[in-house]
């Protein structure tokens, strides 16, 4: 049976899955790999408005995958725990078996 104290600890790490559970952020965490950037160039890179990208990363900071500062006028941000990308390395494994397993389907066919 599950303890209480497990319950917790897969409920917080769901909401952290969640909070990185979309094409826009996984976009973003990748672009915050190679450090910290203010939202303006975020959203440039993303392709998004600001004010679209800024809702992504309230989302975010609020589930602890980023942190952010502010410099002037700027807001700068950056992962938290840039161990989060271990996550997007393992679901590209998880894409590759998928291809493999699916060509050997086809290939049988």
């Amino acid at each position: 049976m599950l303890t209480k104290k497990k319950q917790l600890l897969f409920q917080k790490q769901a909401e952290i899955a969640k909070a990185i559970a979309h094409p826009l952020r996984i976009a973003i965490v990748d672009f915050l790999k190679d450090g910290e950037q203010c939202v303006c160039d975020i959203a440039e890179y993303v392709g998004s408005e600001r004010s679209n990208v800024s809702r992504h990363l309230a989302v975010m900071v609020k589930a602890g995958v980023l942190e952010c500062r502010k410099e002037g006028l700027k807001v700068i941000y950056k992962l938290k725990t840039p161990c989060i990308l271990d996550f997007f390395s393992c679901t590209a494994e998880c894409l590759k078996q998928q291809l493999k397993d699916t060509e050997k389907l086809l290939s049988a066919l």
